[in-house]
């Protein structure tokens, strides 16, 4: 007798499957992709999920976090102070490709479960 395994998706593909899903609910709201995965060089960097443009103009960094449920604080709660940290890092790396950088902010798109939160200014640089 054979037992049916299923695969389960891997870290990865489930990071990627919740990239998707909230790129889908921003390009939905009018925002652009700009980047995808944007990763500072060398080691001890950052990286920032999705880069963005909304319709003002503004410069969006995205962090996607993913839960199966609210849990310990759920997905939102997950983007640590060092987490923040390296996000700021990366897009302080990527805002020095600009002369004069555009207006900019820091979202969170928390997924728990079925619910989507999208958190405008979830953080700041200051």
């Amino acid at each position: 007798m054979a037992l049916w395994t299923q695969k389960r998706p891997s870290t990865r593909e489930r990071g990627e499957s919740a990239e998707d899903t909230a790129l889908a609910r921003l390009e939905g709201a009018g925002l652009r992709l700009l980047e995808r995965n944007y990763r500072t060089p060398g080691r001890g960097g950052g990286e920032i999920d999705l880069v963005m443009r909304d319709t003002g103009g503004t410069l969006v960094f995205v962090e996607v976090r993913a839960r199966a449920g609210a849990g310990h604080g759920g997905a939102a709660a997950s983007v640590s102070a060092v987490k923040q940290r390296r996000i700021i890092f990366a897009a302080y790396h990527y805002l020095r490709r600009f002369r004069a950088p555009p207006p900019c902010r820091f979202d969170v798109v928390a997924i728990d479960g079925e619910r989507i939160q999208w958190l405008q200014g979830a953080f700041d640089a200051g």
